[in-house]
This record gives C-alpha cells, structure tokens and sequence, in this order.
C-alpha cells in the first residue's frame, strides 16, 4: 500500500493553479495584460517555475504568435502562492490586418525543467468601442480605437504529466513508453482532457492580495 501511495504522489502535479482573476478587462488593445494567479505548492520546489504568456496573432499560423513575456518563479517552497503576471499589448504589426479585429486566444503556460504541465487558455474579442467604426470598419485598422476583451468567466485548462524529478528509472521509462503508445494512438494520453473545459474556482477566501502594478510579485499566503 505504502509503494502504491507513493507512486501515486510521485506522478500527481506539485503545482495546483486554484484562480486566476484577469485584471484591467475590458481594456484598450494598446494597454498591458494582467492576471492575478493563485496556486499552490504541494511539496518545495528547488528550481524554477517558467510561466509564459502567449498571445494568438492568427488562427492561420503559429509563425504570428507573440511571446509576450516570460518570468521565473522560484524556488518555490511549499503553500500557497499569488502574483500578478503583467506583460505589454501584443505588437500589432506582427498581425495580420484581417486578425486583429475579432476572436482570437491568449494562453497562459507553467513548465518545470523546460516541460509544460499546464496552459490556461482565453478567448479575446478585439473589436471597435464605437458603433460607426464597428458597422464602417477602416481598411487598415486603427490599433487605438480598438477595444480588447479576454472571455475572463470561460478559462480553458489543459494539465500535462510531466516528471518532477523524483521519478525512478523505471517510472521514467514507463512514462516514456506511455508517450511511445500515445503517439501510436495506444494508451491512456498525458493530457488531462477531462479538464479541458473546466472552469477554475471563482474565489479563495484565504489568499492575500499583492500590488497589482508588479511585473512578478510573490508571497505564501497562511
């Protein structure tokens, strides 16, 4: 029993996102992206959290997705956790006239030893405020009247298997060959599509607030 147990806490995540509140929505395009994420850590972390955040230029091509930034997190002990991930608009000359106004997506992304594990997703509807430039739209869109709203109460979550380090040699080779079986269409897959339309949890009422003007602010909340 104490080896099924302990095989078991080896291969769930150490890393639950429990909220993340989208701040400064609705907005213009032009202005910063803000998300407030809550998590928690099961067990200490010695190395760091890389989490990214990715804007979706174009549904045609992944060449105009934009990297908005990305910032290290760590170590990490154990609790629960919150910072505000703030990053510039998107570049809209790297998008494609025609995909600037309408639906589009940003992901949140978490990995750990360069292996993603979780991607929060949103969907964003760019459009003009004004209801003449909405029904007579200008051929060459005017970034500074466009409005941007991310779809904050729809997230889409996607969690990974990943090995955090303490797998053995064994349980590492059985993960590789569940990979191997996969992509032959065998086998149960690493992603956890049951969650992939599940809605994070709306509140925490033991979370301390941060200063929402930082980049990557961090604190245990008790």
């Amino acid at each position: 029993l104490y080896c099924l147990i302990h095989f078991i806490k080896r291969n769930m995540s150490k890393i639950q996102i429990n909220n993340v509140v989208v701040l400064n929505n609705p907005s213009l395009f032009t202005s910063p992206l803000q998300f407030e994420i809550t998590f928690d850590c099961t067990e200490n972390l010695e190395d760091d959290l890389e989490w990214k955040l990715t804007y979706v230029g174009s549904a045609e091509s992944q060449s105009h997705d934009q990297i908005l930034d990305t910032i290290y997190v760590g170590p990490v002990p154990e609790g629960r956790h919150m910072f505000v991930f703030q990053a510039d608009a998107p570049d809209p000359s790297k998008i494609p006239d025609k995909d600037l106004i309408g639906a589009t997506v940003v992901l949140i992304t978490c990995s750990y030893h360069n292996q993603e594990f979780i991607r929060v997703g949103y969907f964003v509807n760019n459009d003009y405020e004004s209801e003449e430039l909405r029904e007579n739209p200008p051929e060459k869109p005017d970034v500074a009247q466009v409005h941007r709203n991310i779809m904050a109460d729809q997230p889409r979550v996607t969690r990974f298997k990943i090995n955090w380090g303490d797998q053995t040699k064994g349980e590492e080779d059985m993960s590789q060959q569940e990979g191997a079986d996969m992509e032959a269409g065998e086998g149960s897959s690493v992603q956890d599509t049951d969650s992939m339309l599940e809605p994070l949890p709306s509140t925490f009422k033991d979370v301390h607030s941060m200063d929402e003007s930082s980049n990557v602010e961090m604190e245990m909340a008790f």
